[in-house]
């Protein structure tokens, strides 16, 4: 019976994968990538001469019947352009319509950026959610926080760099200002663990624009801490409540500029924080600076 292999393949550095990876992807019938440009970089690198044909997100459903066909006559082998195929990549139809057909799947195990940020972040990894990419709007963005805020657990995600800034100003506003590890380029030449507050980390990448591949790791809620819906049972009167006083913007604002922060990233990330106009903040800075 042939076997569909589930193959890992490198998130950056080309060393990572693993011998048996390599063995299996010289030796199967047919190798399924997500992008066969990119993965052929990789086979050329190690020299192995395997047909390739494209397996993405908008052919998934159309490939089927190939790959189903290439099976029945050998083993072949799905990748996607880094990682492990099938976590937040091109791969579960196939491995659903491969199990019904009676065909063998056989994980390769390797590389994974979820796996690699939560180790290094220093944050609780015995026990974790992985949500994926989070959505691109911010109403369903922040529905998806919602349901993940009173999780104890430490939260694993991906970003692109052009949402980066908005999505950790929805995290501060849904889920506080919680420890948070934002991981770039892992295992590449300019790989960065940035370990800080939420706030923090938004003053940082407001005021320089992010780019590379992300990953954020996000503690969960302390044991104890205040669930979701007490917080909306206390913050329902909040038409009544006070604003933030001038003095605790002037400590907050003193705070990021001593962490060497820009004036619009300091009022972004303390506006987010208090839940008020960032043109109300950037005022009190200007006080400051004056």
């Amino acid at each position: 019976m042939s076997i569909l292999y589930l193959v890992a393949t490198p998130i950056g550095n080309l060393e990572d994968i693993t011998m048996r990876a390599l063995r299996v992807l010289r030796e199967v019938r047919l190798i399924a990538a997500e992008d066969t440009r990119h993965t052929q970089r990789l086979l050329s690198h190690y020299q192995i001469t395997t047909r390739c044909i494209s397996y993405h997100e908008h052919n998934k459903l159309s490939r089927l019947d190939t790959i189903l066909a290439a099976l029945g006559e050998g083993d072949v082998a799905l990748v996607s352009d880094a990682g492990t195929p099938g976590v937040s990549d091109p791969g579960y139809e196939l491995v659903c319509a491969c199990i019904s057909a009676g065909f063998v799947v056989s994980p390769v195990p390797g590389p994974s950026a979820p796996v690699a940020a939560l180790t290094a972040s220093g944050l609780p990894s015995d026990r974790f959610v992985f949500v994926g990419f989070l959505p691109r709007h911010g109403g369903e963005r922040r529905a998806v926080l919602e349901d993940l805020a009173d999780l104890t657990l430490s939260l694993v995600c991906f970003e692109a760099p052009h949402r980066l800034v908005d999505s950790l100003g929805d995290i501060l506003e849904v889920l506080g200002d919680r420890q948070i590890v934002v991981a770039k380029d892992l295992t590449k030449r300019f790989e960065d663990l940035r370990r800080a507050t939420v706030s923090v980390a938004l003053a940082h990448f407001s005021a320089d624009e992010p780019r590379g591949e992300y990953t954020l790791v996000i503690a969960g809620r302390p044991p104890g801490g205040e669930r979701k819906r007490d917080r909306r049972r206390l913050s329902a009167p909040a038409a009544l409540s006070e604003p933030p006083s001038t003095d605790e913007i002037s400590r907050r604002l003193r705070i990021l500029r001593d962490q060497g922060h820009g004036g619009s990233a300091a009022s972004r990330a303390v506006a987010h924080e208090l839940g008020i106009q960032k043109s109300i903040v950037y005022e009190v800075w200007l006080s400051l600076e004056g």
